[in-house]
């Protein structure tokens, strides 16, 4: 059945909202167009700031409410949310008690395919988690009739492929906070990668953000994999009706089984390798020498895809991946090598969990980076990056919103390190290239998400990238 078919046995007639109109929302108003349905569009930015496909859509019968009060009145029957809208606005709360339907295009999504359904989630380390699952599932099902498709977080909105997707084909999905708090799908097999302070400007606190995250398995899914060295995760595996699969680089398989009595399987580090733990007995997954990603980060990246995976992919599978992925762009992604000196962007780093696992995959190299730091104000605490800081970097140069309070942090922590203020971006990494030696390595780790003054961490990694490979 095509998409379009499918979608309309689903919402019929509805009259419906859509609120955002950004990646995901977009080629979901085109599929509500085709259905012929009533859409408003609701969008804090005025309609002339949107993306060019507003007036296309308008011409079409699409109506808009833009403006500070876009949410102030909602008049439908299905509202589809943005990620990044919370549910519990005055003006979505209402329509609800009203009658109305609060949806998502994630949620039709998960609601609509027939696929196997892999989510990934956690406070760091999804993005390359569900990389590497792809990866797996993809060369695992080559020349078959099985189709891996990969969405979320990343790549392409998957709802427009859901009419051509069979009971055959598999879905690794990246799912943020966001996307999770209001859903009520269970999916076939999730991982939560580990829980830390993070999205607390948005959150109303730590307990509703790791509530959020829950909701990746506790509507009815069978198979979990978390971190066993992970406090709140921990916590979370010992209280779920779950079948749990727990690993860690950090801590043995005797310990994981003191902390997880009650999981199926144990993934664990041994004398350089990866390997699965039933309790009993223990078989070899990897060789850690074959990878090419840096960091004990990554290795627990690579460990809770075996474990996602595991009875699905073979020796020769992961082998080829392990000794074929070079990691995702925006994370430890080595730019130049200019006058003895190493440039690596790490855009992706919006928290300071993120930025110690950064600097600890150069520790374990024997280097110390001189790290650009700060960006927009997530209200979490920095004492954790203060510590990392401390233990493996050279030097740190502050900038964006955040630059003075982490200042503060260091200096109320104690932390002798060498530390450069500056606000702009760019004159920050000018100055790095100023104070770095021969042999010394520049990392851009923010800890902090990019808001302050770009529209993503993507768009600060590439123009990191550029402002480097301008160097001369």
């Amino acid at each position: 059945m095509k998409t379009v078919e499918l979608i309309k046995n689903r919402i019929g007639n509805a009259r419906c909202a859509v609120l955002g109109f950004g990646v995901s929302n977009i080629p979901l108003v085109e599929l509500l167009i085709e259905c012929g349905n009533d859409i408003t569009v609701h969008d804090k930015n005025d309609f002339d700031k949107l993306d060019a496909r507003a007036k296309e859509f308008a011409a079409r019968g699409v109506k808009f409410v833009c403006g500070a009060t876009y949410l102030d009145t909602i008049d439908a029957d299905i509202i589809f949310r943005s990620p990044g809208i919370r549910p519990d606005y005055c003006g979505i709360v209402e329509a609800v008690k009203n009658g109305a339907e609060l949806t998502s295009e994630m949620e039709l999504f998960l609601e609509l395919t027939p696929a196997f359904v892999f989510g990934i989630t956690g406070s760091d380390g999804k993005t390359t988690t569900t990389t590497i699952t792809y990866k797996l599932l993809e060369k695992c099902y080559e020349n078959t009739e099985t189709q891996v498709y990969v969405g979320g977080n990343i790549g392409t909105p998957l709802l427009s492929k859901v009419g051509e997707m069979t009971d055959k084909d598999i879905c690794v999905l990246e799912l943020s906070s966001f996307q999770l708090m209001t859903s009520k799908k269970a999916l076939d097999r999730a991982v939560i990668t580990n829980l830390s302070p993070n999205h607390l400007d948005w959150h109303k606190g730590m307990d509703e953000y790791v509530e959020a995250k829950t909701n990746i398995y506790k509507n009815g899914t069978r198979f979990l994999v978390s971190n066993a060295n992970n406090e709140l995760c921990r916590a979370l595996i010992n209280n779920c009706d779950c079948d749990t699969y727990v690993f860690s680089a950090h801590i043995s398989f005797e310990e994981m089984r003191d902390v997880c009595p009650n999981a199926k399987g144990y993934v664990c580090l041994y004398e350089g390798g990866i390997y699965f733990h039933n309790g009993k007995s223990a078989v070899k997954l990897l060789d850690t020498r074959m990878l090419r990603v840096p960091g004990k980060h990554n290795i627990e990246n690579y460990m809770a895809a075996l474990a996602l995976t595991w009875r699905i992919v073979g020796e020769k599978t992961v082998k080829h991946v392990a000794t074929t992925f070079t990691g995702v762009e925006h994370r430890l992604e080595f730019v130049r090598e200019l006058n003895d000196v190493f440039y690596f962007n790490s855009s992706i780093d919006s928290s300071p969990s993120r930025t110690a696992a950064a600097l600890g995959a150069f520790a374990d190299l024997g280097a110390r980076p001189i790290v650009i730091c700060g960006g927009y104000d997530k209200n979490i605490p920095f004492e954790p990056l203060a510590k990392a800081l401390k233990d493996t970097a050279k030097a740190v140069i502050l900038t964006g919103a955040t630059a003075t309070k982490i200042k503060d942090t260091l200096e109320s922590e104690g932390v002798e390190i060498e530390v450069h203020l500056e606000p702009d971006f760019e004159k920050a990494v000018n100055l790095a290239r100023k104070i770095a030696s021969k042999h010394d390595i520049v990392l851009l780790s923010p800890a902090c998400a990019s808001f302050d003054s770009f529209k993503n961490f993507m768009e600060r990694g590439d123009k990191f990238k550029k402002i480097v490979n301008d160097f001369r």
